[in-house]
């Protein structure tokens, strides 16, 4: 259960970070400018991508019987990574984008704190609230997987 609650302080700290650089526009300059060239623009968003379909891997174990056994240290994996995800959101872009884009960026946000309010870190039984939950969070992350792959379409169709 300490672990679960470690990854959460974890993944709280560094999202409480990635806001307040972004309101208090706090910047450096070096990633800033790094993040404008296309081929870093290009091999931090494969990052974000890899990262989001590792966190995948998760679903697999649960529904494959084979892959079951691996369930448990799965759900650990998953929150580890998931708690420094606004760290690689942070490396690929300091900023939300517009449009689409930052539909994209709320989502994701909106759900990465879904991730770390679990109900472990709930203390929660609930099968209702376990399922919402679920359904919530299994949902955002559809859409940020649908949103991500016209993300990587339109970057490639445009360039």
């Amino acid at each position: 259960m300490k672990k679960n609650i470690n990854s959460t302080i974890l993944g709280l700290i560094l999202l409480l970070i990635f806001f307040l650089q972004f309101f208090l526009k706090l910047r450096w300059t070096w990633l800033v400018e790094l993040q404008q060239g296309e081929l870093y623009k290009r091999w931090s968003g494969l990052g974000i991508a890899l990262f989001i379909a590792f966190q995948w891997i998760l679903t697999f174990t649960r529904v494959i019987p084979k892959l079951r056994k691996h369930a448990m240290k799965m759900t650990e994996l998953h929150k580890w990574i998931g708690a420094i995800s606004p760290l690689l959101f942070y490396i690929h872009s300091v900023g939300f984008g517009y449009g689409y884009l930052a539909l994209l960026s709320y989502i994701f946000f909106a759900n990465t704190l879904i991730g770390y309010i679990n109900l472990d870190v709930l203390k929660n039984n609930s099968d209702a609230l376990f399922k919402g939950w679920m359904i919530v969070h299994v949902a955002f992350s559809f859409i940020i997987t649908i949103l991500l792959l016209f993300h990587i379409g339109i970057v490639f169709y445009y360039k």
